[in-house]
């Protein structure tokens, strides 16, 4: 008995290589695997994909990848169940600026790296030869190295995925070899903390729709009154990361996405007539109804406002003093976005 066990505990902690050959992997038409090198390599044009028969929970993960000078991403992609997973990946072109590297949860196959701009790192990468990612995680917390080196540190994964498939990712072709894991127990050092507002005039729960195609013409706020709508509850800064909630009817293309939008609607009561300062951020567009009349349209997508606007959010970005009447007021957000994250978050002093 004593046997079994270390033999069981030895098997948990030990380093598994995964041969770049295609028998190892669910292969796409984007994969391609040959020598390079003096290496066995994998050249992924875009997309994801993942090792067979493979279940990741907590551990490390290690991946080689060759230098790129020209636009491309290339990452690790981890507890993957269906279309929600987390990612992180290097942008080789941006060696040395502050966005090289990205986290991001994947929800419902859409991207959301522009809602976490806490999540990104200034890394200057190798312009020849292999560039080595590795991301050692536990439970809810990562820390991701480049070249050795600890680049990020991720306290809070956004996903409530604990276990999925692993695998690459890449955008505009990148070349991946000697993906390596090693599966690990959990420390309990890193059990997952309550989230608990810091500032109690933040909007924590919202009521929303189901996402559909946007056209202008075609908003009528009568119609607003009639939707559906779930009620779901924002992350501790107040951020709604929207598509984990509801699924666009257009997603994981990127900017080759057409927009959804979803209505966002919240009550405020207010025992008299008083004016009230609404604090908000948003991506990518918006249109703010209060009690049934438009008194705000924005647009915040990536690139919207120059080549090199990001587009992340801060709630304290836009404000709106609100004419509140005696009793129940109603504020419906149209929350419109394309991709690279659907987002809200809003209080209200």
């Amino acid at each position: 008995m004593l046997s079994l066990c270390f033999l069981v505990s030895f098997s948990q902690t030990s380093k598994t290589k995964i041969e770049m050959i295609a028998a190892n992997w669910n292969v796409t038409e984007e994969a391609t695997f040959e020598k390079f090198d003096n290496r066995e390599t994998l050249l992924l044009k875009r997309g994801r994909i993942t090792v067979k028969n493979q279940k990741f929970i907590n551990g490390s993960i290690e991946v080689d990848v060759y230098a790129n000078t020209v636009r491309s991403f290339a990452g690790i992609t981890f507890r993957k169940n269906d279309n929600t997973m987390e990612e992180v990946y290097m942008r080789l072109h941006k060696t040395n600026q502050a966005d090289a590297v990205q986290y991001t949860p994947i929800f419902n196959n859409e991207s959301n790296w522009q809602l976490y701009r806490e999540h990104q790192a200034n890394v200057l990468f190798k312009n020849k030869g292999w560039n080595a990612l590795r991301i050692e995680i536990n439970n809810d917390q990562a820390e991701v190295f480049v070249n050795n080196e600890k680049v990020m540190t991720i306290s809070n994964l956004r996903t409530d995925n604990t276990s999925g498939e692993i695998g690459l990712f890449a955008l505009f072709s990148n070349r991946f070899s000697n993906f390596r894991i090693t599966p690990k127990e959990s420390s309990k050092e890193s059990e997952k903390v309550r989230e608990t507002p810091t500032d109690l005039n933040i909007i924590r729960q919202w009521k929303i729709t189901e996402a559909k195609l946007f056209n202008r013409q075609r908003l009528n706020f009568k119609d607003f009154l009639k939707e559906k709508y779930i009620t779901v509850t924002t992350e501790k800064s107040g951020l709604l990361p929207i598509s984990k909630y509801i699924k666009k009817a257009s997603s994981g293309n990127f900017e080759q996405n057409t927009e959804d939008y979803t209505i966002a609607f919240t009550n405020i009561s207010s025992e008299k007539e008083e004016t009230k300062l609404f604090s908000f951020d948003y991506s990518d567009t918006i249109l703010v109804y209060l009690n049934g009349k438009i008194i705000f349209e924005g647009k915040n997508g990536f690139r919207t406002k120059g080549v090199q606007y990001m587009g992340h959010l801060d709630i304290n970005t836009n404000t709106l003093y609100l004419p509140l009447k005696k009793g129940n007021n109603t504020i419906h957000c149209v929350v419109i976005d394309k991709a690279n994250g659907w987002g809200l978050m809003a209080k209200l002093q």
